[in-house]
């Protein structure tokens, strides 16, 4: 009698324990020049949509999907977004406060809106590049996690996570970027043969590819990355080797760099259905 069920049932449910600890590294440190009517105060990260800060919003996203341990990569105006998440446990909760004796006595039975998530803070510095970051946070992955993701923190999507990690492994390369159709910044002229203008599209989604974040790495990806650089070095130096793949999203996918935009997703969620809220 097999009471340990098949070695294929074992190697299975590893492979998923394996995935499902799989850290993500979120790259927060930014300063957001372009939305400075919010980020004068606030990092990027942590603006509002529906009430909630983005950064939420994207750790929605994974953890929908049963990845919940995330590293900050922590830079401009780091001690906001600590104090937030510090602070969960007084704004989720009834509390007694002794004002003489600052005692508090917490009600945790009665806690609301409580997420599962658990979050090493990594203050990687204000001026520091993208790449530079994430080489930071590499003493926080853990020796034996031979896989870790990565994404930034203004950024959402209604990407299955688990199809895009189950497609990196397919490929077999050290690294996976997602490729998301960028929507053109300007409105578009449509001309016939004649040059005569037939009509205009509104700001429409281009053909062309883009790194939209969500990336899936080997352990060794840490090799690629240089002190002093962007991200984008070292993804070069992967696709020189033939060792970059691209996951490639048709769905929805949006990164608020403008008040606008920031206007445009809490539009969105206000109307009932916002496209990357998937979980229940």
């Amino acid at each position: 009698m097999n009471r340990g069920g098949s070695q294929r049932d074992f190697l299975v449910t590893s492979q998923k324990e394996s995935e499902d600890v799989m850290k993500t590294i979120i790259l927060c440190g930014g300063t957001g020049y372009r939305l400075k009517e919010e980020t004068e105060f606030k990092p990027k990260p942590m603006v509002h949509v529906g009430g909630k800060p983005m950064i939420w919003h994207i750790m929605k996203i994974y953890a929908s999907y049963g990845f919940r341990d995330f590293v900050l990569a922590l830079g401009y105006k780091a001690e906001y977004m600590k104090d937030f998440f510090l602070n969960q446990k007084a704004f989720t909760s009834d509390f007694t406060l002794s004002t003489k004796t600052h005692k508090v006595t917490y009600y945790l039975e009665n806690r609301r809106d409580v997420e599962d998530f658990t979050i090493t803070f990594v203050d990687t510095g204000a001026d520091t590049l993208p790449g530079e970051r994430i080489l930071r946070c590499e003493q926080y992955i853990p020796a034996d996690e031979r896989q870790f993701m990565v994404t930034y923190g203004d950024g959402v999507s209604d990407i299955d996570i688990k199809k895009l990690i189950a497609f990196h492994n397919k490929q077999k390369t050290i690294g996976t970027i997602t490729g998301v159709h960028p929507r053109s910044k300007f409105g578009m002229a449509i001309a016939d043969e004649e040059h005569m203008v037939t009509s205009f599209a509104e700001k429409p989604v281009m053909n062309d590819w883009v790194n939209g974040g969500f990336m899936v790495f080997e352990r060794n990806f840490f090799d690629y990355l240089h002190n002093g650089e962007t991200e984008h070095p070292a993804l070069q130096r992967l696709a020189k080797e033939r060792q970059l793949s691209l996951y490639s999203h048709e769905g929805f996918w949006y990164a608020v760099d403008t008040y606008k935009e920031l206007e445009t997703l809490n539009e969105l969620w206000a109307g009932g259905n916002p496209p990357w809220k998937v979980w229940q």
